[in-house]
């Protein structure tokens, strides 16, 4: 089940997204406000065209196994939209996505409290040749919270794998790469 909320008055309506193929167009009328609204079945044009308008930025980095520096998993709490995006070796920016924002790690979302250039992580090797991962506040408005606890702009936080840290809205769990058993 899906829900969707509406766009005037903020009421959630669930429908069955398995009834539905991929592209199909479907109109929905609130029934609290009475407002009719409609969304389309499957990917996300946005995302489409973020990789598009992204390409020269992420050509450097392609030829890179994914995930082989560790993953982000962005969970956007107001509508559940869940992306794994792969890290870099070196600053990971992380910020919303918008055209002509040159960030190498941009996020899809529309929760307005994430900025353009929010945070970032660094990911490079300790003295032992094993992956670390540095976070820090991109000096952003809402800030970085790592347990609830926020990062000042000059600090910097070391995470691990399964740290979850917060940025406006939305939650993101840090996947760390070369996991030793």
């Amino acid at each position: 089940m899906k829900r969707v909320r509406c766009p005037k008055c903020d009421h959630y309506i669930t429908f069955d997204e398995t009834k539905y193929e991929s592209g199909q167009s479907l109109v929905f009328q609130c029934t609290d406000c009475g407002k009719q609204f409609g969304i389309r079945i499957g990917v996300s044009k946005l995302r489409a065209t973020q990789r598009e308008e992204n390409a020269e930025n992420r050509a450097q980095f392609d030829s890179q196994p994914t995930g082989e520096y560790g993953s982000i998993i962005v969970i956007e709490n107001v509508f559940h939209y869940k992306q794994t995006i792969p890290l870099r070796m070196g600053d990971n920016v992380i910020g919303r996505y918008q055209k002509g924002n040159p960030i190498n790690t941009p996020i899809e979302t529309v929760d307005p409290s994430v900025d353009l250039n929010h945070c970032v992580i660094n990911v490079s090797r300790d003295k032992h040749g094993k992956l670390k991962y540095l976070l820090r506040d991109g000096n952003s408005n809402t800030g970085t919270f790592v347990d609830n606890v926020e990062i000042l702009p000059p600090e910097r936080r070391v995470i691990t794998d399964g740290s979850l840290f917060t940025i406006g809205a939305t939650s993101i769990i840090l996947r760390a790469g070369e996991i030793d058993d």
